[in-house]
């Protein structure tokens, strides 16, 4: 993650911490997450890519020793001490990473951090980062955009945002850009860009960086009573997926 992409989310903590509660993730996504993380009862984890803290709190709960939440946005940093001081709960929250935290982690959760890597240097940079903080044989979980995203904009909306590629023609290109618009229930109205990567890209990436054993994983719909009809239509064609290996 780069300054720069940082900088497209310094006022959005609110949106994303609401988004948590919309209906895809609700009911597939953090389910889907949580259920690849399993027992962690004990564990270090860092969550990189934390944004407002909501998985950082999450995993708290879930009884993970130490959890450390790293972001480079300091909104989003802010926002997330408040909320864990609010649940009182014992989470640290960095703006960088040292090499105190070098091979110090059970776990690294990387939540749509991705798609914010511009070009493959960036993509193979950014994975290096997310490895680096395992310790050996330790887990790393990442959301890419889903390498089969449907790229009709409007595909997602019953949803809540839209996927627009830049180029209509490529849109499953490396490296071709889209914009993701939030608008759920009109509550919001935010705009970011984020850049799409293959599948062949982010296990070559992740493997130059040292990982091992890389697995995919399509999120699944909890079973639940009150989850709305239309996420069948999310299962069949996600916007992301749930990547995982292990560092060498």
């Amino acid at each position: 993650m780069t300054q720069h992409n940082a900088a497209q989310f310094e006022a959005l903590a609110d949106l994303y911490e609401d988004i948590g509660d919309w209906p895809f993730r609700k009911y597939i996504e953090t389910p889907s997450v949580l259920a690849r993380i399993g027992d962690i009862a004990g564990a270090d984890v860092l969550d990189f890519g934390c944004g407002a803290g909501t998985y950082a709190r999450m995993l708290k709960r879930a009884g993970a020793r130490r959890v450390v939440g790293y972001d480079l946005a300091e909104g989003m940093l802010a926002s997330a001490r408040r909320r864990a001081a609010a649940e009182r709960l014992e989470v640290e929250f960095v703006s960088a990473l040292g090499p105190e935290q070098a091979g110090g982690f059970d776990l690294v959760l990387a939540v749509y951090v991705l798609p914010y890597a511009q070009a493959l240097p960036d993509l193979e940079r950014m994975c290096f980062q997310m490895l680096a903080p395992l310790r050996p044989g330790g887990r790393l979980i990442a959301l890419p955009i889903h390498p089969d995203y449907d790229p009709a904009p409007s595909y997602y909306e019953p949803f809540g945002f839209r996927m627009t590629p830049d180029d209509a023609r490529e849109p499953h290109r490396d490296g071709a850009r889209l914009r993701l618009d939030l608008f759920y229930q009109q509550r919001y109205d935010a705009s970011v860009h984020a850049w799409y990567w293959s599948r062949s890209a982010i296990e070559s990436a992740l493997r130059r960086a040292g990982a091992d054993s890389v697995r995919w994983h399509a999120p699944q719909l909890q079973a639940a009573a009150d989850a709305p009809p239309e996420l069948e239509a999310y299962v069949r064609r996600p916007h992301a997926a749930i990547v995982e290996c292990r560092r060498r």
